[in-house]
């Protein structure tokens, strides 16, 4: 049987990769937004990736550039030299997965995405069990990769454990990929292997049949991603129990 998110999961809007805006110099992912989030009481939604050294780090990108200064893949440098790296317009530094846990201390949820390469490495999951392990608040995993949400299931079986999810994977990333990956994301279709206990769809694709039946025929929580018009939200709070977001503050 497929088993229903906990109910703090949805209870408060989701901030995506933090309570970030540019402008006031808060940047995703970063220290900064994440103290925002938690000022305002929102659930945190943040990317994972690994560095050379086997650390999880808070980065949305496999490559350095587009928010710090410098280049280089992630996998070529160490936890420390990440977090060394300066970010652009403001004056944070890149965050470890412990450090995060520190810093939220389980005051909201954490919604964790393991960013995938595609290529059954489950080296990120391995770290990211070891220091959720001894870590007391709330806190869910979730991956489009079916084989790392596998990973979360079999390493952190007590994690809620999650699918990110659109409907045609047309984007070039989705092309770039072995035909054989992609067939089996598009519909859910591994859902009865990594069962889910609550899937995040694409807000501009919703409502859609897989979601759909994920929801009110197997029970798994239903939150959708980036919300940031009045139409995607209104769309939100129509088809999902919770909606990631950015650009906005929901009232209170």
């Amino acid at each position: 049987m497929f088993a229903r998110a906990p109910a703090w999961l949805t209870a408060r809007p989701i901030a995506h990769r933090g309570l970030h805006d540019r402008s006031r110099g808060l940047v995703e992912n970063m220290p900064s937004s994440i103290d925002a989030a938690v000022a305002r009481n929102f659930g945190i939604e943040v990317d994972l990736q690994l560095s050379g050294d086997d650390e999880a780090m808070v980065h949305h990108d496999h490559q350095l550039g587009r928010l710090t200064e410098g280049s280089g893949d992630l996998l070529t440098k160490t936890a420390a030299e990440l977090k060394s790296v300066p970010f652009k317009d403001t004056t944070d530094r890149m965050m470890t997965l412990g450090d995060l846990c520190d810093r939220v201390a389980g005051r909201v949820p954490l919604v964790l995405e393991v960013k995938s390469r595609f290529n059954r490495d489950r080296k990120l999951v391995t770290r990211m069990a070891e220091i959720l392990g001894g870590y007391a608040g709330p806190a869910v995993a979730m991956s489009f990769d079916p084989d790392q949400v596998l990973a979360i299931r079999d390493l952190m079986p007590r994690i809620p454990r999650g699918v990110v999810a659109e409907r045609y994977y047309k984007e070039d990333e989705w092309q770039r990929l072995p035909p054989d990956i992609v067939h089996r994301m598009i519909g859910l279709r591994h859902a009865f292997q990594t069962r889910p206990h609550f899937i995040a769809y694409w807000v501009n694709e919703l409502p859609a049949p897989a979601p759909w039946i994920a929801r009110n025929i197997f029970g798994c929580s239903l939150l959708t991603w980036t919300v940031r018009t009045p139409e995607q939200r209104d769309r939100a709070s129509q088809y999902a129990d919770q909606m990631i977001f950015e650009g906005f503050v929901p009232a209170d």
